[in-house]
C-alpha cells in the first residue's frame, strides 16, 4: 500500500481538523473582530464580550473549513497548499463540507441568540461572502479576485463594533475599509514569488494574467491608497497618540518597501524556494519583504488602537 493511501485510509487526527479552521487566518481575524469590539467603546457583559468573539472565531473557521472542502482540487496542485488535509487525503472532503456548515450555523446562531440581529446577519454575510462569491467564482475567474473578495476578511472588526454597541458606524466601516485596501498588496506581494503555483494551479492572480511588471505597478497604486487612509482615524476620532506613533512612520515604511518591490524584477524568475514561505529565491526578496511587513503593519495597527482603549487613552490628537 501507498503512502498515499495510507494517509487516505487512516483516521483524520483533531489536529487536521483544526488545520480546516486556518488558525493563521483565524488568529487575525479573532484580533481585529476583537479590536473592533473595544473600540465600539460600549459597556459589554465579559461573558458576552467572550461569545461574540468565539462566534467570530468559529464564523472565521467555518469559512476556512469550506474554502478548503470546495478548493482542494487547486490546493493540491499547489506546492504552499498541497499538504492541508483535504488534498492530502488526511480530511474526507465531505467531512470538510459538514464541519464547515455545522460550524456557519452554530458561529450564527450563538451571535443571533446571544447578541443580536445585525452582529450575526454581518457574520452570516462574511462566511457566505467568502464560501460562494470568493471562493466558488471569484477566486477562479478574476485577477480582481482578492479586492473583490478581500471584502469578507475586512468585515471581522465591524462585526465585533455591531456586537458591542449594536450599531456600525462610520469609524467601524474606517477599521473595514484599512484592512479592505490592504489586502490586495499583501496577497499580490506574495503571488509575485508564489506565481508559478498560481498558473499551475489555473488561478488568475495578477502576476499569471497582467505579469509581474503590472502586479508590481498594482502593488504601489494600492499602497499609495491605503497609507493615506491609515492616517485618517487619527483625525476621525479612532486613533491617538499611540496609533499615530505607529501610522505614519509604518506607512513610510510600507511605502519604501513597495517602491522597491515596483523597481525590481519580482516575479521574473525568482520564486518561493523549498524551505518554507518566507524562503525565496534571489529575485524576489522584496516581494517577500513588502508580504512580510504588511502583516507586522497591520498587526500594529490594530494593537495601537487596542492598547489606547484599554489605557483609557484620548483618540485624536491635540493641534
Amino acid at each position: 500500500m501507498t503512502e498515499a493511501a495510507v494517509r487516505t485510509t487512516a483516521p483524520a487526527r483533531w489536529q487536521d481538523y483544526v488545520q480546516l479552521l486556518k488558525p493563521r487566518v483565524m488568529s487575525l481575524v479573532v484580533f481585529t473582530g476583537l479590536t473592533g469590539l473595544v473600540c465600539a467603546g460600549e459597556p459589554m457583559h465579559p461573558l458576552l464580550a467572550a461569545v461574540a468573539v468565539l462566534c467570530i472565531a468559529v464564523g472565521a473557521g467555518a469559512s476556512g473549513a469550506l474554502n478548503m472542502w470546495y478548493d482542494a482540487d487547486i490546493d493540491a496542485r499547489m506546492k504552499r497548499t498541497r499538504a492541508r488535509p483535504v488534498p492530502s487525503g488526511k480530511v474526507q472532503g465531505a467531512d470538510a463540507l459538514a464541519m464547515g456548515i455545522t460550524l456557519s450555523l452554530l458561529s450564527c446562531m450563538t451571535m443571533f441568540i446571544a447578541i443580536g440581529w445585525l452582529a450575526a446577519s454581518l457574520l452570516a454575510f462574511t462566511i457566505f461572502f467568502y464560501a460562494v462569491p470568493y471562493t466558488m467564482w471569484l477566486k477562479r475567474t478574476t485577477p480582481q479576485n482578492i479586492v473583490i473578495g478581500g471584502l469578507a476578511g475586512a468585515l471581522p472588526p465591524v462585526i465585533g463594533w455591531a456586537a458591542a454597541a449594536h450599531a456600525v458606524p462610520l469609524n467601524a466601516w474606517l477599521l473595514c475599509l484599512i484592512i479592505f485596501m490592504w489586502t490586495p498588496p499583501h496577497f499580490w506581494a506574495l503571488s509575485l514569488y508564489t506565481s508559478a503555483d498560481y498558473g499551475k494551479a489555473g488561478i488568475p492572480m495578477g502576476p499569471v494574467v497582467w505579469g509581474a511588471k503590472k502586479t508590481r505597478l498594482q502593488i504601489l497604486i494600492y499602497s499609495l491608497l491605503l497609507i493615506p487612509v491609515c492616517q485618517v482615524p487619527v483625525f476621525s476620532g479612532l486613533g491617538g497618540v499611540i496609533y499615530a506613533a505607529v501610522a505614519a512612520p509604518g506607512g513610510l515604511m510600507f511605502l519604501l518597501l513597495a517602491w522597491r518591490l515596483f523597481k525590481s524584477q519580482a516575479g521574473e524568475g525568482g520564486a518561493v524556494g523549498e524551505t518554507g514561505l518566507y524562503e525565496v529565491k534571489a529575485g524576489s526578496t522584496d516581494a517577500r519583504n513588502l508580504f512580510a511587513f504588511s502583516i507586522l503593519y497591520l498587526f500594529a495597527l490594530f494593537a495601537a488602537l487596542l492598547v489606547e482603549r484599554l489605557l483609557n487613552m484620548p483618540a485624536g490628537l491635540s493641534l
